[in-house]
């Protein structure tokens, strides 16, 4: 029992210490000047130190809370996009329904001239933007077209094309 009770010690300690305790200080964190963390309230970003990275203001909304790699913000002209620590825009993020599109078999969408692509959970581009109309990722696999139209459908909006194919995470055309 007594060796149990120092290898649970031990592990603790080297999982408090020695994973990653350095690399959270390469976190940003988001401060929001409310009561309430809503959109609208304005937002930014501090080190762990609390020194601010991104000013606080900048961004209309904060989507992500901690900024390891990017994070995705509301710009006050209304486009949502990622950033990187340095405040650089990377791509603008698809729009569905009320936010920024969600990760989805480990890949969300983007978009660059109007055409639609895919990022992966470190925001990284993995497939360039160029189709028109492009569905989440699902089981290692997409629906896309380079040519659709959007229809309405009610209060909601659909994609219709005679040329949908499927595509895996490197963006190649498959088989159903």
């Amino acid at each position: 029992m007594k060796h149990y009770l120092q290898l649970a010690t031990l592990v603790t300690i080297l999982l408090t210490f020695g994973c990653g305790q350095q690399k959270k200080k390469d976190f940003l964190y988001k401060v929001f000047k409310s009561d309430f963390d809503e959109v609208g309230v304005e937002c930014g970003y501090v080190n762990s130190s609390g020194d601010t990275v991104i000013a606080l203001g900048k961004y209309y909304y904060c989507y992500t809370d901690t900024l390891k790699d990017f994070a995705i913000v509301l710009k006050k002209d209304g486009k949502c996009v990622a950033i990187d620590k340095n405040d650089r825009e990377l791509f603008r993020v698809y729009w569905f329904e009320n936010g920024p599109d969600y990760l989805s078999d480990g890949l969300f969408r983007i978009i660059k001239n109007a055409k639609i692509g895919y990022a992966n959970k470190m925001g990284e581009v993995v497939i360039k933007p160029q189709f028109h109309c492009a569905f989440p990722f699902k089981d290692g696999r997409a629906k896309v077209s380079f040519r659709c139209k959007t229809v309405l459908s009610g209060e909601h909006r659909k994609w219709e094309s005679l040329q949908w194919f499927y595509i895996d995470k490197t963006g190649k055309k498959i088989e159903k």
